[in-house]
């Protein structure tokens, strides 16, 4: 690996790419990417241990883009409230120099062979940097467009998609939409765009031949949850199919649930994981077998993967976890 000098950036030096031997989620052992020098901009999310217990969750570990922080969408149930509750900005979007998540970017792109997807909405909306000058959409899918090898996915709950219409070469891009059942997103994602704008956006992208992934994420039980979230399923199928759709229900951090003003939520949460609280187990597997069934028998639909759900559920719905294929991962 070379240490060549960058003609047009400030940095002189290619960054290093870190690796370490890795136990997987499937039980087999593999040397992957760990971080891009200090992990600032690349760096492998493996905050979730692997699962021992049935109260474990199940999530394979993938690369994060960190390319900036926050999101101007402000749910009530973010995650990122407890995770930026001691910067002063709170979730307020933050982005970082353009050219050291050039020099990272690059330098991964020309010395990493193992096929990877890098997410870039883990700390942020993907698309909420696409109304300025030099909008990250463009930015950075110029280059994945140069190799083969790696994706780089977009995470997002935005509409603003003109950027990405724009972009002729779409093999290197996977775009995944977060979905809830209007009642839902009315109540609880007031500042995010309507469910109905962002199936709309989604099916755009999806004709202009992206990718396109859904996460219906987090499902709550409100009344009459069953005939919201099969209207949900029901109006993405009448404009796309999705390559994937993973499923998660509502669940809290202590960090999330003491950065939150708004707690009208928690009630829904009664049980503990290692991943924090989570609906009562009965209710979830309410959900979950309901949607999942009406995937399958009148969709003859089964890409489907849970997030952040306790091995426990994986076997109950009688689904094999060790073989995952959620929204992060190929």
């Amino acid at each position: 690996m070379s240490n060549r000098v960058l003609t047009k950036s400030k940095i002189s030096i290619t960054p290093k790419v870190k690796y370490e031997e890795y136990l997987l989620i499937n039980g087999k052992r593999q040397v992957l990417v760990e971080r891009v020098n200090d992990g600032s901009i690349i760096k492998r999310f493996d905050k979730t241990p692997l699962p021992e217990k049935a109260t474990d969750v199940i999530c394979p570990h993938f690369l994060e883009l960190k390319w900036a922080y926050g999101c101007p969408f402000d749910c009530s149930w973010c995650y990122l409230k407890g995770t930026f509750r001691f910067r002063p900005e709170g979730i307020k979007p933050a982005f970082k120099p353009l050219e050291k998540i050039k020099s990272h970017v690059e330098a991964f792109l020309e010395q990493v062979d193992t096929p990877e997807i890098l997410n870039t909405g883990e700390i942020a909306d993907s698309l909420m940097k696409e109304d300025k000058i030099s909008p990250f959409s463009k930015f950075i899918i110029s280059m994945f467009q140069r190799q083969n090898i790696h994706k780089v996915l977009f995470v997002t709950k935005s509409t603003n998609i003109k950027n990405l219409l724009e972009i002729s070469s779409k093999g290197q891009v996977i775009i995944s939409f977060s979905l809830n059942a209007i009642p839902a997103a009315e109540k609880w994602e007031k500042k995010a765009p309507p469910v109905s704008k962002r199936l709309e956006a989604a099916s755009k992208l999806y004709q202009a031949g992206y990718e396109v992934r859904i996460r219906i994420d987090p499902i709550v039980p409100i009344d009459n949850w069953q005939r919201y979230y099969l209207q949900l399923i029901d109006k993405i199928f009448s404009k796309f199919k999705p390559s994937r759709i993973t499923l998660g229900t509502l669940r809290g951090l202590q960090s999330t649930l003491n950065g939150t003003k708004d707690h009208s939520w928690v009630h829904f949460l009664k049980e503990k994981s290692n991943w924090g609280k989570k609906i009562d187990f009965t209710t979830r597997y309410n959900l979950y077998k309901t949607i999942m069934k009406h995937l399958r028998e009148n969709l003859s639909y089964s890409e489907v993967a849970l997030c952040k759900e306790t091995m426990a559920m994986w076997g109950k719905l009688g689904m094999d976890w060790q073989n995952i294929r959620c929204n992060c991962i190929w």
